[in-house]
């Protein structure tokens, strides 16, 4: 199963989890500007600039929230945990970055996991 087809079942699988939302984190580049001539397969920009969209290098795929109910010392408020899965079929490759996301959002109190099943997206939100 490739990465994007495991990517989808595990969405569809989350998205059936009531407590739990986990969005695709697209990440990429684009060129902005006064588009001053375009054809079908070419667009031409006054003062082109470069522009970055998603969240930073290594940042997860899947990203969302698990909600918990606090403890009653919180007076049982629902937060959200911020979670974060990066999905990665058997042998899949870790890029730049990649783990050091996943342990950065445990430290701070957030779910995060390698995902290569729907198992483990559903194990994930039922830490909390």
């Amino acid at each position: 199963m490739s990465e994007s087809e495991l990517q989808a079942h595990i969405r569809l699988a989350i998205g059936r989890v009531p407590h739990a939302r986990l969005f695709r984190n697209n990440r990429g580049l684009f060129w902005a500007g006064k588009v001053i001539a375009s054809t079908e397969d070419t667009v031409t920009l006054l003062h082109p600039r470069r522009q970055e969209c998603g969240l930073l290098q290594g940042a997860s795929d899947l990203i969302g929230w698990t909600s918990v109910v606090v403890t009653p010392d919180m007076v049982g408020h629902l937060v959200g945990l911020f979670t974060a899965g990066e999905v990665k079929p058997r042998g899949g490759r870790f890029e730049m970055g990649q783990r050091e996301f996943l342990a950065a959002v445990a430290a701070a109190g957030g779910l995060s996991a390698v995902l290569g099943s729907d198992d483990d997206a559903r194990r994930l939100v039922r830490a909390a």
